[in-house]
């Protein structure tokens, strides 16, 4: 069994920041102590760099099977790994869409060959699948994903009859998007018919507008409380919908629970006027006030995980024409460093992002043996060298799309290294060939 010895590494995990060797034998964390010594293990050096358990991201698009010109499992699974990104969930709204389970199994088979990080697909739901939701073995799967607003193809469910019994049989974790459907074609039919060709990106948050979102999640939330449903809201972008959520619970004692995404935390709008489409997403990235609310709520425990909804389009999609170019945008290979430029402004520190991308996802979604730095759990970590810096360049961007938002920017800190399941699968500059995750299997009462 291969050993590697981390020397003098500053472990972040579970609230706390301190210095500490670790052991990693086979795949797992073996032993964690203050001075470890073992002639038959290889050493690695920490010295001033901290130890993190790897992202956990609860929400990505990769876009395998049918839509592999813009991503696909082996690139974005390289970018995720070197942005110290481990784990990932990804979305049902492939070509076809995952709406069977052996639609669902299909991707499982793709990722087991070609995704350099862990993995877990969500269950997609329609208005006439719940036979086929309801049948999924959701201690491999991660849960159910329902649009409650129409962000992509045909997978709205809006029949409140078919709503109702996949909230109330749901075996798992019901995430949702919640976008209010005739709030959004309204104010599309408004904007059009005012603006026609002129419109631009900067109507986005105007035309999936926050009273789509809120409209949406209280009903999500309500039909949750009425039926006992474990949810979790996904992308929250709006200050009233923080408000609305529980603090003072623990994670592990909450039935509704809920994301927020990088991007919402890092743009406002006045963003639009210089990225335009390279910003349009779904849910809209609205006002610097809500910016500030969704940080602040993320600070006192009413937002409990951070995600990118990481979400590529190739660059000629992107200039089409605003009503023509499709909505999101590519983040999961510079998110947790993104995280660590918005800690000052905002009060936090490396034991908060680890919480909230990690330990939560880890919590909340009852992931075994992932998300902590603990002996006998898994060895998903990356090591953090916040000595150093990233330039975002279009020449370092590991995406298929082959641009970020974000180009032009420097975040602090480098990712030097990251493990997957024990394995070294980024050395800070290239990651690894032949190295592959595994399906994230977990734990259902």
């Amino acid at each position: 069994m291969n050993k590697l010895i981390v020397k003098n590494a500053l472990i972040v995990n579970e609230g706390r920041c301190f210095a500490s060797d670790l052991m990693i034998e086979g795949s797992r964390i073996s032993r964690i102590d203050s001075d470890i010594s073992d002639s038959r293990a290889v050493v690695l050096d920490a010295e001033g760099k901290y130890l993190l358990p790897g992202c956990i991201d609860d929400q990505v698009h990769f876009r395998e099977p049918g839509l592999t010109h813009k991503a696909d499992m082996f690139t974005e699974s390289r970018a995720a790994v070197a942005g110290g990104v481990t784990s990932y969930m990804e979305m049902p709204n492939t070509v076809p869409p995952v709406l069977s389970r052996s639609a669902l199994e299909d991707k499982y088979q793709i990722a087991r060959k070609r995704s350099a990080a862990n993995y877990s697909f969500y269950m997609g739901a329609s208005n006439s699948n719940a036979e086929e939701v309801l049948a999924v073995d959701y201690r491999n799967v991660c849960g159910i994903k329902i649009f409650m607003g129409s962000s992509t193809g045909d997978m709205l469910v809006d029949d409140e009859s078919a709503l109702e019994r996949l909230f109330g049989e749901a075996p798992a974790l019901i995430a949702t998007h919640c976008e209010d459907e005739s709030t959004i074609r309204a104010n599309a039919e408004m904007y059009r018919s005012k603006y026609g060709s002129e419109l631009t990106a900067a109507y986005h948050p105007l035309i999936r507008s926050r009273e789509a979102c809120t409209i949406s999640s209280g009903f999500a939330i309500s039909l949750a409380r009425r039926c006992g449903t474990r949810l979790h809201i996904l992308h929250l972008s709006t200050r009233e919908e923080a408000l609305s959520l529980e603090t003072g619970c623990p994670l592990s004692q909450k039935r509704i629970t809920a994301e927020v995404c990088v991007h919402h935390l890092y743009f406002d709008s006045s963003g639009y006027a210089s990225l335009g489409n390279l910003i349009k997403c779904n849910p809209a990235i609205k006002e610097a006030s809500d910016r500030l609310a969704l940080a602040e709520a993320l600070k006192a425990g009413a937002l409990d995980v951070v995600a990118t909804d990481h979400a590529p389009h190739t660059l000629e999609e992107k200039q089409r024409p605003y009503a023509e170019a499709p909505s999101g945008l590519p983040l999961v290979q510079h998110s947790l460093l993104l995280m660590v430029e918005m800690s000052q402004r905002n009060g936090w520190d490396l034991p908060f992002i680890v919480e909230k991308m990690a330990h939560h996802p880890a919590v909340c979604f009852g992931i075994r043996g992932r998300g902590f730095v603990r002996e006998g759990y898994f060895a998903d970590l990356v090591l953090l060298d916040l000595k150093g810096k990233t330039l975002v360049d279009k020449s370092q961007v590991l995406y298929k799309c082959g641009w970020s938002p974000l180009e032009g920017t420097t975040l602090p800190g480098r990712v030097a290294a990251t493990f997957v399941n024990g394995q070294l699968v980024y050395d800070g500059s290239s990651v690894m060939p032949d190295q592959f995750g595994m399906r994230l299997e977990f734990e259902r009462n």
